[in-house]
């Protein structure tokens, strides 16, 4: 294991996030179709059928809320990995309050939903009386619903087994090094949200279209450990939160750097070209004078000691210093957004372990939670063959 992965390691836990939903719906028979004389359905192999809902969706739309929200406070700070999300280890206390109060918001609707089922299937009855039948005949109980409504969290930590073998580790390598990349995808997302839906063709806007910029340089810096390129980007958001004026519409030129900014994010290549850049030119530059007086000390006698005064460096202004913004975005809008996509269940295999961590679905719901009920994370490391959790987890951003 490269030094690198330790360190994201030791900085790192993982939460693992998972909300079973019931979903009212049942799949649609031939026998529910009452078809007309001569008409004839497609065979199986060619087409399917579907579905058919048992009771208003707008019923359950509390507990996708809730799932969402929850996501969304993983990834304020952290990035989706194996699974759940990596969050930084300063992070994980605060992550588990939000969490606790979400299941908690969880539970007192699953109880209110659970107390109101039979009379939410007789009101869809009602409402489709045409098909009264093939609804009826569908219905779930209400002991079976409960058992498919459940909200659960574990925050665990994340260790390499003791022994793998050097393919094996240079594959939890890659794996762990490629949060960063996925840390700049996540980012780019949301860049491309605040384009679309708040700066493109705006003279002015208001301050609300600030709080995405904000919330994107958080995360940025809570997870800058996962690349050195991640420091200077933040400084130049920074920068150009520092100008814009405290009170009042947004507009003319300090908007047009808003949208550049936002540009830039919108890129994850361009994100880091500018990060590596900036990086670069803020590095030490010695002039051709000062060269010119240590070459003449080498070439003196060695009898003769020459100690030349040491020049003051100079250096290379940044463009996160300058306050011209003409060139500091040049070329961001060259390539298109490219998303990479990777199958996490064999390194969650390897990282955590059946016994400690437990992270199927179906034992979310079965056995109690410790690790819900405190912000220490758990510490595990596993290497079994145990397959990862499928929970279906809904990837917005």
């Amino acid at each position: 294991m490269s030094h690198e992965t330790q360190i994201i390691l030791d900085r790192v836990v993982l939460v693992k996030v998972d909300a079973n939903i019931y979903g009212a719906r049942k799949k649609l028979k031939k026998e529910d179709l009452v078809l007309a004389d001569g008409s004839k359905l497609p065979p199986e192999d060619l087409a399917s059928l579907g579905s058919k809902r048992l009771l208003d969706p707008d019923k359950l739309t509390v507990f996708n809320r809730l799932k969402k929200e929850a996501e969304r406070i993983c990834l304020r700070v952290g990035t989706r990995f194996l699974g759940g999300f990596a969050v930084p280890v300063e992070s994980a206390s605060g992550i588990t309050a939000e969490l606790e109060r979400i299941a908690l918001d969880f539970a007192a609707a699953k109880t209110e939903f659970i107390a109101g089922y039979d009379a939410a299937v007789t009101d869809w009855v009602v409402r489709h009386p045409e098909f009264a039948s093939i609804i009826e005949q569908a219905v779930d109980s209400v002991e079976f619903v409960s058992t498919r409504l459940s909200f659960e969290f574990l925050v665990v930590s994340v260790g390499l087994p003791e022994s793998l073998p050097p393919a094996d580790v240079a594959r939890l390598d890659s794996k762990i090094g490629s949060l960063s990349e996925q840390m700049f995808y996540e980012i780019s997302v949301e860049a491309n949200q605040l384009i679309e839906q708040s700066l493109l063709g705006k003279e002015q806007v208001t301050r609300n279209a600030l709080r995405p910029i904000r919330r994107m340089r958080d995360k940025l810096d809570s997870l800058g450990f996962l690349d050195h390129r991640v420091a200077p980007v933040v400084s130049t958001i920074d920068d150009l939160l520092a100008r814009i004026p405290n009170k009042g519409a947004i507009e003319g030129g300090i908007l047009q750097e808003i949208l550049a900014t936002a540009m830039l994010l919108s890129d994850p290549d361009k994100t880091r070209r500018h990060g590596e850049g900036l990086l670069a030119a803020q590095l030490p530059v010695v002039d051709d004078e000062t060269e010119e007086v240590i070459e003449s000390a080498e070439s003196e006698p060695p009898a003769v000691l020459v100690v030349p005064t040491a020049p003051t460096p100079v250096i290379a202004e940044s463009a996160a210093d300058n306050p011209d913004f003409t060139d500091l975005f040049d070329g961001i809008f060259d390539d298109e957004l490219e998303a990479d996509s990777s199958t996490d269940e064999w390194a969650l295999e390897v990282l955590l372990d059946k016994s400690q961590a437990k992270l199927e679905t179906g034992n979310f719901a079965d056995e109690p939670n410790d690790s819900a009920n405190s912000a220490e994370p758990a510490t595990v490391t596993a290497g079994d063959d145990e397959e990862a959790d499928d929970s279906d987890q809904d990837y917005w951003f």
